[in-house]
């Protein structure tokens, strides 16, 4: 049964819910890419897709409006896979479970994908539309732009014509914002010595239960980051106990480059009481 048949613009949130129903998170785009060239098809609309599984669709001009110049209309198709801890949805698998709580719309357990389903949404109602008035318009659908923008660095360009761009990926409704914004993903390898293991129990340092949230448009709200905390609690470890009174074995967190860590852990051996004591006091 539709969550969203009531919610207005109905045209907007039939295709985000639609949309909704399509696993496609970054790197598993190709269901929702199928999705998008069988719409075009459907509405007899040009349609390219590659490799990257890009997608562009094209539409003419409505009458009267062919001098005018074409308009390219941008949005990513891929979204951050997000879940709360116990909750059993596959994402990769599985749809969106939306939830409707009065102008609310969210999802149960898991991120909603509005970044940027919303922007699919509006250049889906666009295409399928035989009342609105419009230039030419080239939809551009770009492919795993949570990961680094990888969709758009594999687009051939020749297969747009239009000179001038709107991006629908921003935070806030009613502002136009003249620019971009830009990425860097570093890559570090720190030397490791190994050695053979020690006596002790091991234990397991968990840090869970945080808010995580979008490393962009929640960066400045001081959520907490696990592995940063798991970095504290490690140092004092190391400050408190000799350096052969306990073993690092691994160190794991975070699931996206985008996401502020909710969680991470830690496997070392040693002195368990004294593990917990160093802990209890970083908490």
């Amino acid at each position: 049964m539709s969550v969203l048949k009531d919610v207005e613009p109905q045209e907007i949130f039939h295709y985000f819910e639609e949309i909704a129903g399509i696993p496609h998170g970054s790197k598993n785009t190709k269901e929702i890419r199928d999705y998008l060239v069988l719409f075009a098809e459907k509405n007899k609309l040009e349609v390219y897709s590659d490799s990257a599984n890009n997608v562009v669709i094209k539409k003419p001009a409505s009458p009267g409006y062919e001098e005018h110049d074409t308009v390219i209309l941008q949005g990513h198709i891929d979204m951050v896979c997000e879940k709360e801890a116990g909750c059993s949805i596959d994402m990769e698998r599985e749809p969106i479970r939306l939830c409707l709580d009065g102008e609310t719309i969210s999802a149960d357990g898991t991120t909603l994908g509005g970044d940027d389903g919303i922007a699919v949404a509006y250049m889906l109602a666009i295409l399928g539309s035989d009342t609105m008035h419009h230039p030419p318009i080239e939809a551009l659908f770009t492919a795993d732009e949570e990961i680094g923008m990888l969709g758009a660095q594999a687009l051939d360009m020749s297969r747009l014509t239009g000179k001038r761009l709107i991006n629908l990926d921003s935070e806030d409704e009613g502002i136009l914002t003249c620019g971009c914004a830009g990425g860097a993903t570093v890559t570090g390898r720190i030397p490791v010595e190994r050695e053979a293991l020690g006596t002790g129990e091991a234990c397991r340092i968990i840090i869970d239960g945080l808010k995580g949230g979008h490393s962009g448009i929640e960066i400045d709200k001081n959520h907490a980051n696990a592995q940063v905390l798991l970095g504290r609690v490690l140092e004092a470890i190391d400050n408190e106990i000799s350096v052969s009174g306990w073993q690092l074995i691994s160190v794991t967190g975070g699931t996206k480059d985008n996401a502020i860590p909710a969680r991470a852990e830690a496997i070392v051996i040693g002195n368990a009481a004294g593990f917990e004591r160093i802990a209890e006091v970083c908490r």
